[in-house]
């Protein structure tokens, strides 16, 4: 799920994928491949990523945890983290919208 965890930051902050790529360092081409979890990232990239946008590489982490991996333990923290996902689900819905 890091993938998609990876594009729903980037969507949140308003970024195009040309843009991040750039400013990665890599090719549209890779960056589209690992938002539809088809590559997986390096340690390096996710570092990358929280520099970009101003987080820690934990962050980024803590979004790609399997969601349905933690039922019955954890059930809290897995609550937490449908939230947060459905938040910036929908937020990406909007940003074509005027708010």
């Amino acid at each position: 799920m890091i993938g998609e965890a990876l594009r729903l930051i980037r969507v949140f902050h308003d970024m195009s994928a040309i843009a991040l790529a750039k400013e990665l360092g890599i090719s549209t081409s890779h960056l589209s491949e690992i938002e539809r979890q088809k590559k997986k990232p390096s340690i390096d990239l996710i570092g990358k990523y929280a520099s970009v946008f101003d987080t820690t590489s934990s962050v980024i982490m803590f979004f790609s945890e399997e969601l349905d991996k933690q039922k019955g333990r954890g059930a809290i923290k897995t609550g937490i983290r449908k939230s947060i996902l459905t938040f910036l689900r929908a937020f990406e819905g909007l940003q074509g919208e005027k708010l």
